[in-house]
């Protein structure tokens, strides 16, 4: 599994909305994870309003409809049926089970804001994954 840190974003939820539009466009699913109700309800309306040209089909993955539908948000990854090529991890910590998302993913995407309690506790996820094996790639969005 490859891991991306894409870090100096202006907003991590509307950044993820980008992330999102670009692998739409490649035909990938995607799979959005944090535990906070409250982040995955805003991410829930963000991509409804983050642009006006642009319709990101999504529900929870608990829903009826998740098995068709190429967004899914998620405040667990426990029970998860189906494989999504991409994770986008908006949580505050590593993903649970870390060791039991190879195969399930092909990429996980974390997104760092300019803040500097959320760039702390990136830098606590980076140490983590690099102790697990995996070898993240940062990448400095500050020009976008």
């Amino acid at each position: 599994m490859r891991i991306d840190f894409h870090f100096n974003v202006e907003h991590r939820l509307h950044y993820a909305c980008r992330v999102v539009r670009r692998a739409r466009a490649s035909d990938c699913r995607v799979l959005l994870f944090t535990r906070d109700a409250d982040r995955l309800a805003r991410l829930d309306a963000a991509l409804w309003t983050f642009s006006a040209l642009d319709f990101v089909p999504h529900v929870d993955i608990a829903s009826p409809l998740a098995a068709r539908t190429p967004v899914l948000l998620a405040a667990s990854l426990q029970g998860l049926g189906t494989a999504c090529p991409v994770l986008v991890n908006l949580d505050d910590e590593v993903p649970p089970e870390l060791s039991s998302l190879n195969g399930r993913f092909d990429r996980l995407i974390e997104i760092v804001s300019r803040d500097d309690d959320d760039r702390l506790r990136a830098r606590e996820r980076f140490r983590v994954y690099r102790e697990a094996g995996y070898a993240p790639q940062a990448h400095d969005r500050s020009a976008e």
